[in-house]
């Protein structure tokens, strides 16, 4: 199992160095220095004296893949590719290019804000959709079943602005249980999260439904859960020890890889309900083409992508003894 882990790592690192080269490309070559200081300048008026004078700020003015200038390892460290791209391997951000303040301390600042929204939504909603799909899948081919899938794709059909600002206008401005927006730390941050946590849980559970029950019905069919129920075991052992335990590669497929949004957070959420997250402050970043920023923010994605990944096949080898001995 150990090599099993270490291969699934290893194969980690070139698709990292290929997001890294794609970036790059993408930021610097097909985007070229000159393009983004006119873009943060203004197109107007821009003299060639002040893109100088922004590039040279800001470290874009250095040639993008070898120094023919410098002397030793500088040839290859004085370049844009090195400070700009290599060092996103060590998570060194740089600053960003309209304000200048470390994207590194951004990231930390707002990571926990992020964290507070996503982890009680993720949670509640896996709980919440895991027990319905369960009920639903339990009474399949019934009224319960027909009417749930029918509320399902109406709760799809919905747009989250719906949920957001219907969960405002109820809760904040009509009844006045909580803020309508804003943030705290501490015991005050409970009544700020609590309706972003409700909305992001109930917007989603018309899909986690629909993908989960889809999954309890494939193993509710197999031979083993017949044979569980022939032993005399109630639907209750049924359910929770045999078929939702055989379901777990599939669950534990769609859960892990929902890891990224746990860190960058709603966009909308935390547009709406004015939230220092890391989904605020790359909605910023694109609005204002701080292009240092939205190119942490992509590699940090695939970071977090290519993490997903691997604990995917990790947690494969918990749940599935076929991976552990193969």
């Amino acid at each position: 199992m150990t090599a099993y882990i270490i291969k699934r790592m290893l194969y980690a690192i070139p698709t990292l160095i290929g997001v890294n080269v794609l970036i790059f490309a993408l930021f610097f070559v097909v985007n070229s220095p000159d393009d983004m200081a006119r873009t943060i300048l203004g197109d107007k008026n821009v003299t060639r004296a002040a893109i100088e004078n922004w590039k040279q700020e800001n470290g874009y003015h250095l040639p993008l893949f070898w120094n023919a200038g410098a002397a030793g390892a500088a040839r290859v460290t004085d370049t844009i590719f090195f400070t700009k791209s290599v060092r996103l391997f060590v998570f060194d951000f740089g600053n960003a290019d309209r304000t200048g303040t470390s994207i590194g301390d951004q990231i930390r600042l707002r990571i926990a804000p992020s964290l507070a929204i996503a982890v009680p939504t993720f949670i509640l909603g896996l709980l919440v959709d895991i027990t319905l799909s369960l009920i639903v899948a339990f009474y399949r081919a019934t009224y319960l079943d027909r009417w749930a899938l029918v509320l399902c794709v109406v709760t799809m059909s919905i747009s989250a602005l719906f949920y957001i600002i219907g969960g405002q206008y109820l809760f904040s401005i009509c009844l006045r249980l909580v803020p309508i927006s804003g943030f705290d730390t501490g015991a005050g941050m409970f009544k700020f999260v609590l309706l972003p946590v409700v909305i992001g849980a109930v917007a989603g559970i018309g899909a986690g439904v629909r993908f989960y029950r889809i999954i309890f019905l494939e193993v509710i069919g197999n031979d083993y859960i017949r044979t569980a129920r022939a032993k005399g075991l109630s639907e209750a052992q049924v359910l929770f020890k045999h078929v939702l335990k055989n379901a777990m590669i599939p669950i534990l497929t769609g859960v892990v890889m929902t890891i990224p949004f746990l860190f960058y957070g709603s966009l909308l959420m935390e547009a709406f309900f004015a939230i220092p997250g890391l989904g605020g402050y790359t909605l910023e970043a694109i609005n204002g083409q701080d292009f240092a920023v939205v190119r942490a923010m992509v590699y940090l994605g695939a970071v977090l992508n290519v993490a997903g990944l691997v604990l995917t096949d990790i947690s494969y080898t918990l749940v599935d003894p076929r991976v552990r001995l193969g």
